[in-house]
């Protein structure tokens, strides 16, 4: 029954982006040469995720509750603080990456006071989006459903390791409008899933693991907590989008090694600042 329930996940993915091929092949058709073919069945299946939990939370009779939603005014409260916990595990590895020269600062580039708050703004409201979604599905539904079924440190494991995977799930070739066919999609797909055998990603997917695996133990350790993990998660995507764009990586930096090419903060330093941090999570708050 454990393995099933390991592979569920899969082929559910599976599913989802085959049928997006199918469908994203037939909107383009459909309405012309609006998007590349790629980033139509990436965006598809993506929402094709994100709608699913609905259906699949009635199937699986999961409560809101059961999935970490806690009432309105704690869950607006969780992700305030959730912010302020993004801002004391994320800047400290942005000011070592900037200490140690492997972000610089970008001098091309010119802020006023009333660009740079509206770039604040407008980043903060991409990353909850980000957050909601992506914590919805992972430490909402997904570590729902593996708890239900796997010991609790199993379910995390695996639950991580599908969040860090699904950031690698892309493709990346360009088949011209008049040359797509019905296949194109899957061609695609199957392009996309073969990227996680690509060893260049391996450094950012453990990052990516241990970040997935920071927020799923505090889901499991805090009662109705999927608001703590939304704010965390948006205070991570909010801080990288803002240090990309003031800050460039340093390619001569003697410790570039502490990044990835991935998003170029998420890599080894990452990944063992939040293993002590989650070492430090169990330890001040146990079960």
């Amino acid at each position: 029954m454990a393995w099933i329930v390991a592979l569920a996940p899969l082929a559910w993915l599976l599913l989802l982006a085959a049928g997006a091929s199918l469908l994203g092949f037939g909107l383009l058709q459909l309405f012309g040469d609006l998007l590349p073919l790629h980033k139509t069945v990436s965006k598809l299946t993506l929402i094709l995720l994100l709608l699913g939990v609905f259906p699949l939370r009635k199937k699986l009779g999961f409560s809101w509750s059961e999935l970490g939603f806690a009432p309105p005014r704690v869950f607006f409260k969780q992700m305030g603080q959730g912010l302020l916990l993004a801002l004391l595990t994320l800047l400290p590895v942005l000011l070592a990456l900037y200490a140690l020269d492997v972000h610089v600062w970008d001098a091309n580039r010119h802020w006023t006071a009333g660009k740079l708050a509206e770039r604040m703004g407008l980043g903060l409201l991409l990353s909850l989006l980000i957050g909601v979604g992506e914590e919805l599905l992972f430490r909402g539904l997904l570590l729902s459903l593996l708890r239900r079924y796997l010991p609790v440190w199993s379910a995390i494991g695996l639950g991580s390791l599908y969040f860090a995977a699904l950031h690698f799930l892309k493709s990346k070739t360009q088949i011209p409008y008049a040359q797509q066919t019905v296949a194109s999609g899957f061609e695609l797909m199957a392009e996309a899933f073969a990227n996680w055998l690509n060893p260049e990603i391996i450094s950012a997917l453990i990052a990516l693991f241990f970040v997935g695996a920071f927020l799923a133990v505090i889901r499991t350790r805090v009662s109705q907590s999927l608001g703590l993990c939304i704010g965390c998660h948006a205070g991570w995507v909010w801080q990288i989008k803002l240090s990309k764009d003031v800050c460039n990586v340093n390619s001569h930096s003697d410790y570039l090694y502490l990044v990835s090419s991935y998003d170029g903060v998420v890599g080894p330093l990452v990944s063992v600042w939040l293993a002590v941090a989650i070492l430090v999570w169990i330890k001040v708050q146990p079960r």
